[in-house]
């Protein structure tokens, strides 16, 4: 029986900057909020973490700065994926030297695989660690879903933890819940999706929302977990607002103007992500103040 790698709401953690470089300080301050907040795992160089435009090497200072930061007080995940195998290997290898818990590993994009190619690649990249391996379904960024047979096939590895899906399926859900075992775990990779999934097996969210509100997220993933679903679904009502907000513009855009707007300037996106408008802006600080 395989362990879960988290239960609840996991950050996916913005990538501070200052001047063009990665903000050790403020990368130090977010996960000190995180964990005051009872939040229990980030992921670092995911997604909302700019990972296409971090530097190996940056990846790997994060990945170490982070755990030497938190120690055993939070779950270090790693974004480590990429569309050549080869690459996802070896930077996976060198997450976990470096002190990565787990991996978050998005499937191949741009030159998309088989049912076949998919399979292979995850069962390499798996094969080529020890800790656990969180597969990240996202076809609306890599033009490809994973179908349930692969999953079905990857959850007979013992470090295949489970998958981040973030299809709009939701009766996806129902088919990966009866096609693989109670241990390969599910977790939404869409926030407002987050209560529905965890009524239908799923295990918490990989959350966006919760760089800007991680108590409520935790509470709300929490509550649904103990079978609270009312109490569950108010939170998800009253927090719809803000993830909306939050996907106003393009992931990690608006989050990042979110932080600044609460006192964790972490900079601007990197090119070719450019700053929030103006008019968005204005929307997400009345939001903001009004909460």
């Amino acid at each position: 029986m395989k362990t879960p790698l988290f239960q609840g709401a996991c950050t996916a953690l913005v990538t501070p900057f200052l001047n063009g470089k990665v903000n050790y300080h403020m990368l130090e301050k977010l996960l000190q909020r995180q964990m005051d907040a009872g939040i229990g795992a980030v992921v670092v160089c995911g997604t909302t973490g700019e990972s296409p435009t971090l530097s190996r090497e940056e990846k790997l200072q994060i990945i170490r700065r982070a755990k030497e930061y938190c120690g055993s007080g939070c779950t270090i995940i790693a974004g480590t994926g990429s569309n050549a195998t080869r690459y996802a290997m070896e930077l996976s290898r060198d997450a976990e030297e470096n002190g990565a818990d787990g991996l978050l590993v998005v499937s191949p994009y741009y030159n998309k695989a088989t049912e076949e190619g998919l399979y292979a690649h995850y069962r390499s990249i798996a094969a080529a660690v020890h800790i656990p391996v969180v597969i990240y379904n996202v076809p609306s960024r890599t033009g490809v879903d994973i179908p349930v047979s692969v999953y079905q096939r990857l959850s007979k590895i013992p470090n295949i933890a489970g998958v981040k899906e973030a299809s709009t399926d939701i009766s996806k859900i129902l088919r990966i819940r009866a096609a693989c075992p109670d241990d390969f775990m599910i977790w939404s990779g869409n926030d407002e999706m987050t209560v529905p999934v965890i009524s239908l097996g799923g295990q918490g969210v990989i959350s966006v929302t919760s760089n800007v509100a991680p108590e409520q997220m935790q509470a709300m993933s929490h509550a649904a977990l103990a079978g609270c679903f009312p109490a569950a679904t108010q939170l998800q009502r009253e927090l719809l607002p803000l993830m909306e907000e939050l996907f106003r513009e393009v992931n990690p855009i608006p989050v990042k103007a979110a932080m600044r707007l609460l006192g964790y300037d972490c900079g601007n996106c990197r090119m070719p992500l450019t700053p929030l408008l103006p008019e968005h802006e204005k929307s997400l600080k009345e939001l903001l103040s009004a909460q």
